[in-house]
Parts: structure tokens; C-alpha cells; sequence
């Protein structure tokens, strides 16, 4: 049986021919990558959280993928937003933590991307640094207009992510903020040479992995997409 995969997918305006309004929309690459496993996927547009909806949702997929895209609310962190921070999204980031804590709650295979460790360490309770350069002093990991910066990410030997892509890899980054306490329940399993958190591994899962870069941007390399198919298949089979 073929796998299937939820992505989260954003609500924006949107042109389609004659008409410019809001849409469920989602860059094609995430949805290429989980495809080039041999899964299926499903876009997951913001919606109301409800118990019952999220409980629906996630019985019928294989396996979750929170996607990237706007900076999650720093009021559900207790914090100001930073001048930098993009505008809240409370739809999408109310959808997006119901999705992970049921996802955790069913030990459903999960994979975040970028903002998704971000969602996932907010929804368990941690906190992030708004405004990387602030703490670092540099933009490396965000150059803007569109651009990938190129950044080396070092797993914590022993990790679930370290079995994955190895000791270090090289990764497309687009971002200007990241983990700053570890919730509970996750395991730092890479660091830039930086020391700023570039992946957690989800304690208790079968398969829970979250990484602050972009592997939708290396279609080449579809070894984490893949990692979560392969445990998305196994949880099917039982």
C-alpha cells in the first residue's frame, strides 16, 4: 500500500487567472520530494484545530511534514516580537501545534522543516532566538531575496539524525531564528560550527526528527524525506 504523507501548506492571496484571492498553496518542491520516495501526500491548509478535526486528519495519513514558511508568534512563547519578525499567522500556528502534539500522541512519523522545529519546540514548550544576527552577528543563515545560504550542520553522534545523513552535512538554510531553550522532550542532534541548534530528534518517537534547513532545496539528496517514508511504511504494515 502506498504511503501516504500529510504537508502542512499555507493560506495565502493568491492570482489564478482571472481571480487573486486567498489559497491553500505550497511550494511544488516539498511535495516533489515526497513523491520521488514513491509515498503519496496530502496538503493540510490551516483550519480550525478542533479535536475532532485534527483527530480525523491524522488517522488518515502515514506521516506528517510541517513545512517552512512565516516566523511562529513569539506571544505563544511568552516574548514580544522582535521588530524583524514576520506578521503572526495565528491560523496556521494553531493548526500546526494541535497537528504535532497529536502526531507525538500517536507516535506518528514526523518531520519538521525549519519553521517546523520551531512549531514542534514551541508546541512542547521551549523558546527561540527572534533575530539570529542579533546573537551572532552575521546574516549567514538568511541572506534574503530568495537565496539559500550554504552551512555546515554536525550531528550529535548516536543520534537518530546522525544515522540518517551522517556526521555532518552541508545544508541550504533560510532563516533568521532558531532554537533558543530546548522544550522537554527533545534531544539537540545538530549544531552549526556556530553552536546554534540545526536539528532535534523527538525523545520517545519511532521516528520524530525536526532540522532548521531546507532539504526540499537538495532534491538529489531525499534521504531524510526517505527516512520518514521508510518509518511511515513500517507503522503501516503493522
Amino acid at each position: 500500500m502506498t504511503v501516504l504523507i500529510g504537508l502542512s501548506s499555507y493560506m495565502e492571496q493568491a492570482a489564478m487567472g482571472l481571480w487573486d484571492r486567498p489559497a491553500a498553496v505550497l511550494p511544488r518542491v516539498y511535495s516533489d520530494c515526497v513523491v520521488g520516495t514513491g509515498a503519496a501526500f496530502v496538503a493540510l491548509p490551516p483550519q480550525p484545530p478542533t479535536l475532532d478535526a485534527v483527530s480525523r486528519v491524522l488517522d488518515a495519513i502515514d506521516g506528517l511534514i510541517v513545512t517552512g514558511g512565516k516566523d511562529v508568534d513569539a506571544r505563544l512563547y511568552g516574548q514580544e516580537p522582535h521588530p524583524e519578525n514576520d506578521a503572526p499567522r495565528p491560523d496556521r500556528d494553531q493548526w500546526e501545534i494541535a497537528l504535532v502534539r497529536g502526531a507525538i500522541e500517536r507516535d506518528l512519523p514526523f518531520l519538521g522543516i525549519c519553521r517546523g522545529l520551531q512549531i514542534l519546540n514551541v508546541a512542547l514548550g521551549g523558546t527561540l532566538i527572534q533575530h539570529l544576527p542579533d546573537v551572532i552577528g552575521s546574516n549567514r543563515y538568511s541572506y534574503g531575496g530568495a537565496v539559500f545560504a550554504d552551512n555546515p550542520a554536525i550531528t550529535e553522534p548516536g543520534s537518530r539524525l546522525a544515522s540518517i545523513v551522517g556526521d555532518r552535512v552541508t545544508v541550504k538554510s533560510y532563516h533568521h531564528q532558531a532554537i533558543d531553550r530546548v522544550a522537554d522532550g527533545l534531544t539537540v542532534s545538530a549544531r552549526g560550527d556556530d553552536a546554534v541548534i540545526q536539528a532535534v530528534d523527538v525523545d520517545g518517537m519511532t521516528f520524530g526528527v525536526a532540522v532548521q534547513w531546507h532539504p526540499e532545496e537538495s532534491p538529489d539528496d531525499l534521504r531524510l524525506f526517505a527516512a520518514l517514508v521508510d518509518a511511515a511504511d513500517a507503522r503501516l504494515a503493522h
